[in-house]
């Protein structure tokens, strides 16, 4: 299996992760021999080491942080440690918003020479890590400095839409062979800057891509069975949707057959 990504959490928001009704340890992603582990939110570097097959730190080519919050960015700092095998060995990137680095910075000034380089995020750019290439387009409608992910292998691409608020054409900027759609609510509310199962199905509906993955899921989306929700929007867009499990291991050259 040389393309491939594995869910190391689907939960969503602070009380599904508080109470770790899924786990949260973000997404690792090995596209063209290139490693790479997107938000380490809480125990992801134990769900590494307990992996089966155990996910070697060591192996990682870099960090990418989407955006400040703690379900997302809480093991920043020890998966730093732990891919420079303790700060011994200068090596990695690492990618985060601003806000994640500045004034009340998540990623700590000790870990930061740990690494080859730390990289901030702009909106509309473009950055590379080992073979692959990526875009953060747009900048979310989130709490705080918050992007997506617009990933370009040699096969095939990705898209990750993190945490925000539905806004018109959204999805135009995620046009991914596979689709990542963090879902965290069940039903829209004006209140709560997170996409619903309705915004999903509009924006699954709209961008049409080869396969969609659904993530991220706060207590309403858990309740109601996701692999369920998945299904129903499957019949609904036509398009397949899956959705994420704990641990969950994808063949991405097998997943984009489908």
């Amino acid at each position: 299996m040389s393309d491939w990504m594995k869910f190391l959490g689907t939960a969503g928001a602070r009380y599904a992760v508080t109470q770790q009704l899924r786990r949260s340890g973000g997404i690792w992603i090995c596209l063209d021999d290139t490693h790479v582990l997107i938000d380490p939110g809480p125990g992801s570097l134990v769900r590494c080491l307990s992996s089966k097959p155990v996910l070697h730190p060591k192996e990682l080519d870099g960090l990418i942080l989407s955006h400040r919050h703690i379900d997302h960015s809480n093991d920043m700092n020890i998966m730093i440690e732990a891919m420079t095998n303790g700060g011994n060995i200068k090596r990695g990137v690492v990618f985060a918003p601003n806000d994640a680095l500045d004034t009340d910075p998540v990623i700590l000034h000790h870990f930061r020479d740990h690494v080859e380089t730390i990289n901030r995020f702009n909106e509309g750019a473009q950055y590379t890590i080992g073979n692959i290439q990526f875009t953060t387009p747009v900048r979310h409608k989130h709490g705080v400095e918050t992007y997506g992910l617009h990933i370009t292998g040699s096969k095939y691409s990705l898209s990750i839409i993190t945490d925000t608020q539905y806004f018109d054409e959204l999805e135009s900027f995620y046009p991914g062979d596979i689709l990542i759609l963090h879902t965290v609510l069940l039903r829209s509310r004006k209140d709560i800057l997170h996409l619903s199962l309705d915004d999903a199905e509009t924006i699954i509906t709209n961008a049409r891509p080869r396969l969609c993955i659904l993530t991220h899921f706060g207590m309403g989306v858990i309740k109601g069975k996701p692999w369920e929700l998945a299904e129903g929007l499957s019949k609904r867009t036509g398009v397949s949707v899956i959705a994420a499990s704990d641990g969950m291991l994808l063949d991405l050259n097998e997943a984009i057959k489908q």
